[in-house]
């Protein structure tokens, strides 16, 4: 009798646990459907950030050559920030996965961050004129102003890549599978749109305007309007949708193993995010002697060391490995093409000399060079906001892997063309296929992320386990490729333009990488949609 009573008290152990973690007729495996409205406040961050990143591509050289930065140091300007978020990208996002904050799991990284981001355009654009009013000595004026700006520009270009992160995580977090498709596209599109009208914003000479003479120049202006932009888009973000701590989940699950009704059970999460998330809890139920089988309190997932980090980095599935790959090469072909295309425009296209007198002929056509590169930079950003509504009528027919082989094959395609003619129409009717590589990048890697932990979780209460790879560090680790890629651009591009001798050898060299790219996004990149039929 003993042992028909164990075996009938395991049975409804196992009968409660399915159903708090998701089975049975009492939860739903996914959150309920969000609003349009409640996905575009909680995107619009990504607008703030755009516009926030386009001010700095518009001034940031400006201002380091203002306050008198040495040549010497440019690269190590560019370096700095890349190389730390390669190497603490990760690390912030398994942080993420365990944080306990009542407030959620992403929405405090994603503040500090932000006012991170703040704090470096702040530094950058008005640490100048802060040190010319508290240092009076020259010499010690200018030394002080290119550490504050640069510690400026690291500190924001740092803040700005690590948000991504976290930013995609907390979509995972509370959204279901078609959510999160429909999200990622408002990410996309309000990002072009982000990037286009900061664009249009610095082509403005706000210097001779009334706010500009109020303000004191056109660095304040842009700094102005650049804040007062990200803050209401990271405060709109952070209001959009609830998140659940896990300290609120492990009380709240405690509460319902000692609940008597079956409909309580899955309640907890239906005023939050809509669903019990079983990967952050391993359920321990009592015996039928009332003592504790295992552990008495429901436990959080274990803590994440540096050891068990790396151990999880490195024994990353290989899909997830040829995944990171393939966002590295293509992030790799954009930045190549990206940082040296004003460059291009003035000294290829137009036949300019950036190093002429700044009096002669040959610099000011350079110059008129790098302000319709800048223009072909907008309309790379208004295609891919354009094209990130495209993708979703194509996305039924094409699949993930049509979206992810045309994204490289038409950038690959159209930089190798503007290397072989470079004339002035045909160059900028050609960067609207560099908004459809970047559209390509912020969204279809992020919906494979999303397809294979959906496949994940699926295959894992199948077989009654709860443990899932964390979504923070995954997404981390996939957005780390990004540093990777810059560091790889700002070391190996310039032996190669000095080796050339020319700039041409930059977008010859983004084409090679985006062609070969669309080979490996098609032979190794694994599709669960495609596998699934």
């Amino acid at each position: 009798m003993g042992v028909a009573s164990m075996e009938c008290n395991t049975e409804e152990e196992d009968s409660l646990l399915q159903s708090l973690a998701g089975g049975g007729p009492f939860a739903s495996t996914e959150p309920p459907k969000k609003a349009t409205g409640r996905l575009v406040m909680h995107s619009v961050i990504m607008f703030g950030r755009e516009f926030c990143y386009a001010v700095e591509a518009a001034f940031v050289t400006p201002v380091l050559l203002s306050v008198g930065l040495p040549k010497s140091l440019y690269s190590l300007v560019w370096l700095i920030s890349p190389i730390l978020g390669f190497v603490l990208q990760p690390v912030v996002g398994s942080a993420s996965d365990h944080c306990s904050s009542s407030w959620g799991k992403r929405r405090p990284y994603i503040l500090v961050l932000g006012i991170m981001m703040l704090l470096g355009m702040a530094l950058y654009l008005n640490g100048d004129t802060v040190i010319s009013v508290l240092v009076a000595d020259r010499a010690t004026q200018r030394t002080w102003a290119i550490v504050i700006t640069m510690l400026g520009v690291v500190l924001f270009d740092f803040a700005a890549d690590f948000i991504d992160g976290p930013i995609k995580a907390y979509l995972f977090d509370v959204c279901s599978h078609q959510d999160k498709e429909r999200g990622l596209h408002y990410h996309a599109f309000l990002t072009g749109l982000g990037g286009a009208l900061g664009y249009l914003t610095g082509a403005i000479d706000w210097g001779h305007t009334v706010l500009g003479t109020y303000l004191g120049s056109e660095f304040q202006v842009m700094f102005f309007y650049a804040a007062l932009v990200f803050l209401i888009c990271l405060t709109v973000h952070l209001c959009s949708i609830p998140e659940t701590s896990l300290s609120t989940i492990q009380v709240e699950s405690k509460s319902l193993l000692k609940a008597s009704q079956p409909y309580e059970y899955g309640s907890i999460e239906k005023v939050k995010n809509g669903y019990f998330k079983p990967e952050y809890n391993e359920i321990r139920l009592l015996s039928h002697q009332g003592k504790p089988t295992r552990n008495e309190d429901i436990q959080v997932q274990r803590q994440m060391t540096l050891r068990s980090l790396l151990k999880a980095l490195l024994s990353m599935p290989s899909h997830y490995r040829f995944l990171c790959v393939s966002h590295l090469m293509g992030w790799t072909a954009f930045l190549s093409n990206m940082l040296f295309f004003t460059d291009f425009m003035g000294q290829i296209v137009f036949n300019g000399d950036p190093y002429a007198p700044h009096n002669s002929t040959e610099y000011l056509t350079y110059e008129r060079g790098v302000e319709v590169g800048c223009w072909g930079m907008c309309i790379n950003a208004v295609s891919s906001s354009l094209y990130s509504y495209l993708q979703k009528a194509l996305l039924p027919y094409i699949g993930l892997k049509g979206l992810y082989f045309i994204g490289y094959l038409l950038f690959g395609l159209g930089t190798g063309f503007i290397g072989l003619f470079p004339k002035v129409s045909s160059t900028l009717a050609l960067c609207s296929l560099f908004g459809v590589m970047s559209s390509t990048l912020y969204t279809v890697p992020f919906n494979l992320i999303a397809d294979y932990h959906r496949e994940e979780e699926a295959e894992s209460r199948g077989k009654g386990d709860h443990t899932f790879r964390g979504k923070g560090v995954d997404c981390a680790a996939l957005t780390s490729m990004v540093q990777l890629a810059q560091i790889i651009v700002g070391v190996g591009l310039g032996f190669l333009v000095s080796a050339a001798g020319s700039v041409v050898v930059v977008v010859i060299s983004a084409s090679a990488i985006a062609l070969f790219g669309c080979c490996f996004v098609a032979c190794f990149v694994r599709y669960v949609d495609e596998n699934n039929k």
